[in-house]
């Protein structure tokens, strides 16, 4: 086996906080409107890792089957079981998403099935989180949002897009029919939170623990 340094960067006996932990989401779940067009939920504290190696060679992507059971996605993409998705960056990059708590063993996996090949795999996890935005607004909000088109011919299930969004930078992706996530950077997470309350004002917004 290759040599390379594997951490455990979140310790079990250490409680995170998710970059919105101040907002108070949990004190507003439930408060909304029983109408609300858009229902929001911080996926919080799920494992991020950034996965950079070559789609292009068969060894790579076996390996990353082998690893997670998952086929790398193609340009756009998205692809998942259960909790754990695979979004694709870039040609050679992909950001992997998993339940919170496991992605040292997720690390683990990889490096093992992907012994000897160059690559490399990031834990990020601390860097970013996950807003899930569910509802029959929530392509009206993100087209007062970002300048991407979002109709349903142009972004169907399954595809995810890192673009502009309130003047700012995140990833979209339509994980169903009426549900889009945002992978948000912590260091913007209070922004885009004022965000989307201002501009969901008119659909109404309820908070889902």
């Amino acid at each position: 086996m290759s040599d390379y340094n594997l951490y455990q960067q979140r310790p079990a006996n250490i409680t995170g906080q998710s970059p919105l932990h101040h907002a108070g989401l949990h004190e507003l779940a439930g408060k909304g409107r029983k109408s609300a067009g858009i229902i929001l939920r911080e996926k919080k504290l799920l494992g991020h890792l950034v996965l950079r190696g070559d789609a292009k060679d068969a060894a790579f992507s076996g390996g990353v089957h082998k690893a997670l059971g998952l086929e790398l996605p193609g340009v756009l993409s998205l692809v998942s079981n259960g909790e754990t998705s695979l979004q694709w960056l870039a040609p050679d990059e992909w950001l992997l998403i998993v339940p919170g708590g496991s992605e040292f063993e997720v690390e683990r996996r990889l490096r093992e099935a992907l012994d000897g090949q160059h690559i490399s795999v990031i834990n990020v996890s601390g860097g970013q989180t996950l807003l899930e935005l569910r509802g029959s607004k929530v392509r009206e909000l993100l087209m007062k949002s970002t300048s991407y088109d979002v109709h349903p011919g142009n972004f169907p299930v399954g595809k995810a897009v890192a673009t502009v969004f309130a003047k700012s930078q995140l990833a979209i992706r339509h994980t169903a029919e009426d549900t889009w996530e945002l992978v948000v950077r912590r260091s913007f997470a209070d922004y885009f939170w004022l965000w989307l309350q201002d501009a969901s004002a008119e659909y109404g917004l309820a908070v889902e623990a």
